[in-house]
């Protein structure tokens, strides 16, 4: 195995974790509105013992499970696209220019939802809360959609020429199979944020997020199954059945866990059901990086696309040396902050009490 091989894992590596960490964030600004509703149904001997509270301070208990690590686990997706774009330089080109408008508009989705996060205390108003709640909403949904239609355009190839240029349109990426992977990543960060929840919070909101877990977990399995069906059949190979079981088996046993409140084995099934999926999609895409659907020959590969040797080994001693260092730093603030939060605990809201625009 080259370098630019082991660049191609790296890669791959970054983008799992990137989904696995990042996915869960995705999961809970999508789920905030539901679940910062009051508590409805279920077991009634945990409703009465929370006070009742209302749906800002439930809110804020949401927020408050990714506060400390939802910009670390950002930290992923920014390497992935850096070693991506000194690793392989033209996949990065052709790729960017091809998805220009879809990643504009995770960008902005990123954007409004890192604005949002951290402007949404500093006023104390209704108001203004409710519209950082749309843009923590928006800023969610949007890349958990656009994600899956990105890379499962990328596995089925692009109508790429001879000059390594994209010759489609933006409505081009809307084809089946593109559309049911977005549908995947979608309702699997939705599953794997309910489960994420369970196990941050407590009393009636860790309640709600499992009853969410366990209704969402099925129409998950299904839906990731078949895409994973049609990845493997339409572009996989004979050892990409092993990410693909893989995951399979992790989406059954996150359905059994959920169904029986199981939190830590529901998480760990979610978190491998994503590694089974991201593994089998870069494996059906090896050798190529962006195969193209107008001539084999115009393939982008990992051979065709990489950086000099010299590059890749500069970089691969500045990851030998970093890596380490900032998976300790990620894992140390996960255990800090690895309490259980509740409305209980929660303060009251700290911020100004301004801003006659906003309704006051």
């Amino acid at each position: 195995m080259g370098l630019p091989e082991v660049w191609f894992l790296i890669i791959a590596v970054l983008f799992v974790g990137y989904f696995v960490l990042e996915g869960f964030d995705y999961g809970v600004g999508m789920l905030m509105p539901f679940l910062g509703r009051s508590h409805t149904g279920g077991d009634a001997r945990v409703a009465s013992d929370e006070p009742a509270a209302d749906p800002d301070t439930r809110r804020r208990v949401l927020l408050n499970t990714i506060g400390p690590v939802w910009d670390g686990n950002e930290v992923w997706l920014i390497t992935a696209g850096g070693a991506l774009f000194a690793a392989f330089g033209g996949w990065y080109a052709t790729m960017f220019s091809a998805f220009y408008f879809a990643l504009f508009l995770i960008l902005i989705g990123l954007i409004t939802r890192v604005c949002a996060i951290e402007w949404r205390g500093k006023i104390d108003n209704p108001r203004w809360r409710m519209w950082c709640d749309v843009g923590i909403g928006l800023g969610s949904w949007i890349p958990a959609i656009v994600w899956g239609i990105a890379f499962a355009n990328v596995v089925r190839g692009l109508p790429i020429d001879a000059d390594a240029q994209y010759t489609g349109g933006f409505f081009d990426l809307f084809n089946p199979y593109a559309l049911l992977g977005g549908l995947t990543t979608l309702l699997a960060f939705l599953t794997h944020g309910a489960v994420f929840l369970s196990l941050k919070t407590d009393g009636a909101l860790r309640e709600d997020s499992m009853r969410y877990a366990s209704r969402l977990s099925i129409p998950a399995l299904v839906v990731a199954g078949a895409f994973l069906l049609w990845t493997q059949f339409a572009y996989g190979s004979a050892w990409t059945w092993i990410p693909v079981l893989t995951a399979a088996v992790a989406a059954l046993v996150m359905v059994g866990a959920t169904q029986v409140r199981k939190e830590g084995l529901a998480f760990a099934a979610t978190s491998i059901a994503i590694v089974g999926t991201v593994a089998a999609l870069f494996g059906s895409l090896y050798p190529d990086v962006l195969p193209s659907t107008i001539n084999p020959a115009y393939d982008l590969t990992i051979d065709n696309t990489s950086s000099s040797h010299y590059t890749l080994v500069v970089m691969t001693w500045a990851a030998v040396l970093v890596t380490p260092v900032v998976i300790a730093y990620q894992a140390w603030t996960y255990w800090v902050f690895r309490k259980r939060l509740s409305v209980e605990i929660m303060p009251k809201p700290a911020g100004l009490r301004s801003l006659r625009a906003f309704g006051e």
